[in-house]
């Protein structure tokens, strides 16, 4: 079982919803990566790149930069690393779920590392700055803080909707990991270590990517909960 005290066929409904709706969002989230991964090899300028590069400029303060200093630390791989390894213990040898669980989970955040690596060294975009302190070094599409955030992020809010929490909880934390998705992605482009498109782009293939995961491990789990019924 998933968790405990869950029904198999509430599970086996919900198991479909997941897997049908990762379906939809890996292929809408490929489409539009792709459209803005056309326009970076073509080395376009992006009138959205500039209008957002414009209205940084203008709403630019000392406080703005220590406020998006610090957001934009929880999303270094320092930080994600740590609290990678943190939820992997816990969901090895602490938590209700299945060890397939833990399982995809490492597979959700290694593979976008390594994803992402090789993305930046196929479109060798050049970074707006370059700044070392918030971690503004190499190549800049697409945005590794994106699609680090997106895949540990969008796990934990995975992890909460199918855990046993009440559904207020459920609603107040999932809306708070999302804005801090949203703020880690606009913490890069404020700084100017990204393009706006660079976000984006992270955004949407970190989106793809954990969905592929979650559909996965959902498949995952249902024949598990499958091969149990039969032995029962």
């Amino acid at each position: 079982m998933l968790f405990s005290g869950t029904k198999v066929s509430d599970l086996s409904k919900a198991s479909i919803a997941i897997i049908v709706a990762g379906f939809v969002l890996v292929a809408g989230a490929f489409y539009f990566f792709f459209e803005l991964a056309g326009e970076v090899l073509e080395d376009e300028k992006i009138r959205v790149d500039k209008a957002a590069t414009d209205f940084v400029e203008w709403i630019s303060t000392p406080w703005l930069d220590q406020t998006w200093g610090a957001i934009t630390e929880t999303g270094s791989v320092m930080w994600v690393s740590i609290a990678s390894i943190i939820l992997l213990v816990y969901l090895l040898f602490f938590s209700p779920f299945s060890r397939w669980v833990a399982i995809y989970f490492a597979v959700n955040m290694i593979g976008i590392s390594a994803l992402t690596k090789v993305l930046k060294l196929i479109f060798e975009r050049q970074r707006p700055e370059v700044l070392a302190q918030y971690d503004g070094v190499g190549f800049s599409f697409p945005s590794g803080h994106s699609t680090g955030s997106m895949v540990f992020y969008g796990f934990l809010i995975y992890l909460i909707v199918i855990s046993r929490l009440k559904k207020g909880w459920k609603w107040l934390i999932n809306i708070l990991l999302v804005l801090l998705i949203l703020s880690v992605g606009s913490s890069r482009i404020y700084l100017g270590v990204h393009y706006f498109t660079d976000v984006l782009a992270g955004f949407l293939f970190g989106l793809a990517w954990l969905a592929i995961c979650i559909a996965a491990l959902e498949i995952t789990l249902w024949n598990q909960r499958r091969r149990q019924l039969r032995k029962q």
